[in-house]
C-alpha cells in the first residue's frame, strides 16, 4: 500500500482554489465585479424625476450601447422598464448583465411647447 502525501504548498493551493470556488458559486460575482451585497436594487419602473439626485442601484441587461466622449451610454432593461445609463465603463456588449450604482438625472428637452425630456442614471 502506497502512502498518500500532500505537501504544505499544495495544501495551501487546494484551500485557495476551494475558497474561490465557494465565493463564485455563492453568486456574488458577475462579469463586471462584485454585486452590491445588501444594496436595494430599484426597479426601473419605480424611478421618478422627483428622486433627483438620489443614489440608486439598477440591474438589467444591456440592449443598446452608444459611445460618448470618454464615456458610454447603455440602455438597460430590467423587465419592468428601460433606462439609459451614462458610465465610465467601456466595452460592455449587448445582452450582458449590468449592475450600476448611480444618480438619477433628468434632461429637459422642450420642443414646440411639449416636454420630451427623459430620466437617465449617471454612474458613480
Amino acid at each position: 500500500m502506497k502512502n498518500f502525501y500532500i505537501s504544505l504548498g499544495n495544501l495551501r493551493w487546494i484551500f485557495i482554489y476551494t475558497l474561490l470556488l465557494g465565493i463564485i458559486s455563492c453568486g456574488y460575482l458577475n462579469p463586471r465585479g462584485f454585486k452590491a451585497i445588501g444594496a436595494q436594487i430599484t426597479p426601473i419602473n419605480q424611478l421618478k424625476s422627483k428622486q433627483n439626485p438620489d443614489i440608486v442601484y439598477i440591474q438589467g441587461k444591456v440592449e443598446k450601447a452608444i459611445p460618448l466622449l470618454k464615456k458610454e451610454a447603455y440602455q438597460v432593461n430590467d423587465g419592468t422598464g428601460k433606462i439609459w445609463i451614462v458610465s465610465n465603463q467601456t466595452g460592455i456588449k449587448q445582452g450582458e448583465s449590468l449592475l450600476i450604482k448611480g444618480k438619477i438625472s433628468y434632461r429637459s428637452i422642450p420642443l414646440g411647447g411639449k416636454e420630451y425630456g427623459e430620466l437617465y442614471v449617471e454612474e458613480e
